[in-house]
């Protein structure tokens, strides 16, 4: 391959911090990966970081936001969402009872998704999701 060219798409979507936002976060991520075998877990994941964003971070706030991206190429499937921050820690999975009504999102799209990784910046925090073609790959939560 040429070093300048690439097989994989990569989308991107910024959204208001509304709640209604995660549905149209999910519908978009449905189209984009329509057709293909990984779009239901996609779907689930980008539904999960997105709520995650608006209930826990600056991104629920008046005039906050989410961002959302995902990149596609014929191995992997990777979706990022990415938050305004203004918590004092970073998102992380929380080993929590079955019956616990909060606190359980990142540990199942963990388990759903082949890798996680979680990156801080100033300005917020991006959760990554990779999901790959080959299920054998992968390697869970990275910091």
């Amino acid at each position: 391959m040429h070093e300048y060219t690439s097989k994989a798409r990569v989308w991107g979507l910024s959204c208001p911090g509304f709640p209604e936002e995660v549905s149209r976060a999910r519908r978009w991520t449905r189209d984009i990966l329509r057709g293909s075998p990984l779009a239901d877990d996609a779907e689930l994941i980008v539904s999960e970081l997105s709520a995650n964003a608006i209930l826990h971070t600056a991104s629920g706030l008046e005039h906050g936001s989410f961002h959302l991206a995902v990149a596609v190429s014929a191995q992997v499937v990777a979706v990022s969402v990415t938050d305004d921050g203004g918590t004092g820690t970073a998102p992380k999975v929380e080993h929590q009872d079955q019956d616990a009504e909060h606190g359980r999102g990142l540990g199942m799209v963990s388990v759903i998704a082949h890798r996680v990784v979680v990156h801080d910046s100033d300005q917020g925090h991006t959760v990554t999701a990779e999901l790959y073609a080959d299920a054998r790959r992968g390697g869970g939560l990275c910091r």
